[in-house]
């Protein structure tokens, strides 16, 4: 903590020109608040849900259940990733755990579909990236 007060105080004292111990106490109550405004639970559950998507079958999963806007069996899944069976189940278990994906029994076969937060997701990622 030491390094980065000194290395705030250098800061504030660029930015002010004459930095003192009140400046920096008040600079660091301010940064306490924003760290405190994230609140750890939230950070903890967004981190998961990227854990999830950073996995190449994860990913191309949603993606394809993204582009497909309906359900998806299974075994239409399974067609498009080049994975065992138990190694899909594994990957669809952590998208919905995540929330980017839910799933429903129907009869003897299990259909998934892409969540709304997998959608903003993917959207927002194809409008960051540059097609060259």
């Amino acid at each position: 903590m030491a390094q980065g007060t000194d290395r705030l105080r250098r800061y504030l004292d660029d930015e002010l020109g004459n930095c003192r111990n009140e400046d920096v106490e008040r600079r660091l109550d301010e940064l306490g608040t924003l760290e405190a405004a994230l609140g750890a639970a939230q950070v903890d559950a967004e981190l998961d849900v990227l854990s999830a998507l950073a996995n190449e079958t994860r990913y191309t999963l949603v993606r394809v259940l993204v582009a497909a806007g309906e359900e998806l069996c299974v075994c239409e899944l399974n067609a498009v990733v080049d994975v065992s069976e138990s190694g899909l189940s594994h990957a669809l278990s952590a998208l919905v755990d995540a929330g980017l994906v839910t799933d429903r029994k129907d009869g003897r076969w299990k259909k998934y579909r892409a969540t709304n937060r997998a959608v903003a997701l993917v959207t927002v990622l194809e409008g960051t990236v540059d097609d060259e």
